[in-house]
């Protein structure tokens, strides 16, 4: 199987980042203000408490964008409002033909959106997609098959050449991982989830162009849905640290996946590096055991399910099925392949995991 995975940061680049998301900071918030917890409420004129819209203008400052606007509802919540505030119901616009994320796919269908796909690993196939009856192009920056093979930079870069239609892109598993997101290289807008950032729950973001984010200010004027001051300073302090956390782990991820190829492990044939939704090892099993490895797997250690898929309580490695996506894909590989993420482990972890579960398995 060959897979292709989005580049990762170095820890040098990562730093880099880590600093420069502080420098912006301090061009925003005093001292004193950034030790403080923030305030409440909608304060007239904004809409939402001052320091909310403080962290937002850091946000939007750090990705170079226009502005930004923190929603509840994490990572899908992002992408729904992001989708509400460009479409209208019946739309049509064009996707990836690929499996789609559940909670996406579930927003297009409540929108009465009509979808159109075109393969995003041939752009010319996207290009020609392309007509007056498609309102937008909505792009996931992870990828969806593990055969998916496309450069989003450069798809962007094509699309804007020929239009200016607006897109829309599915940053979950790839802020602060990867050198750019949509809005950097010529996206509409961005949507993640602060919770993958080892944020706080529910609370997820968007990036983009003013028309797009005061499009989603005016539909979410409710006091009970605004990001309160205290939690928009808990999202802003816990980016921080992501940059240098996730090289990190990608640095693990590399060493453990050279180690399995290298056959130092029996009954584990091989191992591919592939962004299926996290950046994550695909190890193939040589017997169809893998939910036997996932529990044994859990015995020692080992978490068997997500709780936010790199959210701030997933410590221990994880050890866990393939992704349902990739599982529509490959159904014939489902009980041969196990995904193994090592969070905030070093290699030596995992390995040793990894050994006993496949042994006491077999």
């Amino acid at each position: 199987m060959q897979t292709f995975p989005l580049e990762f940061l170095t820890l040098s680049e990562a730093k880099k980042l880590q600093f420069k998301l502080v420098d912006t900071i301090t061009h925003h918030f005093t001292g004193a203000e950034f030790l403080s917890m923030g305030d409440l409420g909608v304060v007239p004129g904004l809409g939402r408490p001052k320091t909310t819209a403080k962290v937002e203008r850091v946000i939007a400052d750090f990705f170079e964008a226009q502005d930004a606007a923190l929603v509840r509802g994490a990572g899908t919540g992002a992408i729904r409002c992001a989708l509400q505030a460009v479409l209208k119901a019946g739309d049509k616009i064009l996707i990836h033909d690929a499996p789609i994320y559940s909670t996406t796919a579930t927003t297009l269908e409540f929108m009465d959106i009509d979808t159109v796909k075109a393969d995003m690993n041939d752009t010319n196939e996207v290009l020609k997609a392309i007509n007056p009856g498609i309102k937008l192009v909505y792009i996931q920056h992870s990828r969806q098959k593990s055969s998916d093979s496309y450069n989003m930079y450069e798809l962007i870069n094509a699309i804007r050449k020929m239009t200016n239609i607006p897109i829309i892109t599915d940053e979950n598993y790839t802020v602060f991982k990867t050198k750019h997101i949509g809005t950097q290289v010529g996206a509409s807008a961005s949507c993640f989830s602060c919770f993958k950032l080892l944020g706080p729950e529910g609370i997820g973001c968007v990036v983009g162009v003013s028309e797009v984010i005061d499009r989603i200010r005016s539909m979410n004027y409710s006091g009970g849905g605004q990001v309160q001051g205290y939690e928009a300073m808990e999202v802003l302090r816990s980016m921080v640290f992501a940059p240098v956390m996730a090289a990190v782990q990608a640095e693990e991820i590399t060493k453990i996946a050279k180690m399995i190829n290298g056959g130092e492990i029996e009954g584990v044939e091989a191992a591919h590096i592939v962004n299926a939704q996290s950046r994550t090892i695909l190890a193939k099993l040589s017997d169809p055991i893998s939910s036997k490895v996932i529990e044994e797997a859990n015995k020692l250690g080992a978490a068997t399910h997500p709780v936010g898929a790199e959210s701030r309580y997933e410590i221990t490695p994880m050890f866990y099925r393939a992704s349902g996506t990739f599982i529509k894909e490959n159904p014939e590989m489902k009980d041969y392949m196990i995904r193994i993420n090592p969070m905030r482990a070093g290699w030596e972890t995992v390995i040793r995991i990894l050994k006993e579960a496949v042994r006491k398995a077999r």
